[in-house]
């Protein structure tokens, strides 16, 4: 890469970086644990190395300190402290390690002991070397290769970072979780460390052959670069894209939802929402696990709330509408699943009943009568899945949202107008 689009690449992976470590910091404060708090110190520290790599921070950093070449230290430094953070958050994502404490607890101390080493001798080796005069930041490496110091600066970084990335990609093959979108983020997490071990390939020879006086693949170890930010942009998907891909789940979730709570909160009494923001909730960027949860509470006060008006008519409705379906045999027909079929059944019982509210509710306005009106006499009438767990209730309710419209329910609830009608008719001769 040329100094122009390194500084554009760099640059921009430091933003996104910086980026994802505050909406990681506002993940951590919510939800303090030690493997997010490695993610969160890895990306603030990958934004930093980038922001120092790119040929503009690195001359000022220069600039700065008096030595063009300085930033390379806190650059190199900072590189293995974000592949050392890795390494040692695949170890503790390691259930079969977790399930051993003092294996696990040996294992993290001694890679951290070398992590903590390495840089050490780099520092002191870096130190040591004569780096007057100026140098090109994309070719410190093969600039400097003919120091002896320098030599041992850049044998003991790219040693480290090759057993870093390999031990990394290595523990990433080895860890099979269950959740599926977990699974796909790791295996790129460990293709990302392949793509920076490439670094490592191409700047081991360039730097022998500068050593020994050949420039001739001084280019070669400059396109080592192009590997390590690939390699850092897999790397933030890896460590970000299943939490992308839960909050980009979470606010469709949401809108899908937005039927049902305006038929069971909004349709029935607006106190049941959290605050006056809760019909426009799905519009916010932010907090969207929170916003998730309150949204199937507030349904479920709803549909408490709606309990009186239930009546058993639509609940059979709905089967004998799946059943006449069914003996159709038409080429669209298909019987429901059981939490299919109990969602129809809840989502025409719930129609019907806020149909029952709101009919009252004008009855008694044109009584001129305030306050709610007296729900049916009778005992009350349960809705299928009330006894669902806690963790399935959103399922369940993403079901019931979505039999909102659902042929089967509009099937039902005629049939129940009808029913209705015909007593009434009845019932005034």
């Amino acid at each position: 890469m040329s100094e122009s689009a390194s500084n554009v690449v760099y640059l921009v992976i430091a933003l996104i970086d910086f980026v994802i470590a505050g909406w990681k910091c506002l993940a951590l404060l919510r939800d303090p644990t030690p493997t997010l708090s490695l993610i969160t110190v890895n990306f603030v520290a990958s934004g930093l190395v980038f922001a120092m790599a790119a040929p503009a921070g690195y001359r000022m950093l220069g600039d700065l300190t008096g030595s063009p070449s300085f930033a390379t230290l806190p650059v190199y430094i900072g590189i293995l402290s974000c592949f050392s953070l890795l390494h040692l958050l695949t170890m503790l994502w390691d259930p079969r390690l977790r399930q051993d404490p003092a294996v696990l607890r040996r294992r993290v101390t001694a890679w951290s002991a070398a992590y903590v080493a390495a840089p050490a001798i780099m520092v002191v080796a870096f130190c040591s070397a004569d780096l007057s005069g100026p140098t090109d930041p994309l070719k410190f490496n093969t600039d400097f290769a003919d120091e002896p110091p320098i030599q041992v600066f850049l044998g003991i970084f790219l040693a480290t970072l090759a057993c870093a990335t390999l031990s990394t990609h290595r523990q990433c093959r080895k860890l099979k979780p269950a959740d599926v979108r977990f699974q796909h983020a790791l295996r790129s997490f460990g293709t990302a460390m392949l793509f920076v071990f490439g670094y490592v390939v191409c700047s081991v020879p360039a730097i022998a052959l500068a050593a020994l006086g050949n420039h001739a693949l001084d280019t070669v170890g400059v396109l080592g670069s192009t590997f390590g930010s690939i390699g850092a942009l897999i790397t933030s998907y890896g460590l970000s894209g299943a939490a992308v891909g839960a909050w980009l789940g979470e606010r469709r979730d949401i809108k899908a939802l937005q039927p049902l709570w305006d038929l069971v909160v909004e349709g029935v009494d607006e106190d049941l929402a959290f605050s006056v923001d809760s019909a426009r909730s799905h519009r916010l960027a932010w907090n969207v696990g929170f916003n998730l949860h309150r949204r199937v509470i507030e349904i479920l006060d709803g549909m408490r709330a709606l309990r009186p008006w239930v009546s058993p008519l639509p609940a059979a409705a709905v089967h004998a509408a799946q059943e006449q379906e069914t003996a159709r045999g038409t080429a669209d027909a298909r019987r429901l699943s059981e939490p299919e079929l109990q969602a129809a059944v809840t989502a025409a019982a719930l129609r019907d009943a806020a149909q029952r509210l709101q009919a009252a509710r004008r009855e008694a306005a044109l009584r001129g009568h305030s306050g709610r009106p007296q729900p049916p006499a009778g005992p009350q009438v349960a809705l299928p899945g009330e006894d669902t767990p806690a963790s399935g209730e959103r399922q369940r309710l993403l079901r019931v949202a979505q039999a909102l419209t659902a042929p089967v329910v509009a099937t039902a609830l005629q049939a129940v107008r009808v029913q209705r009608s015909a007593t009434e008719a009845a019932d005034s001769q």
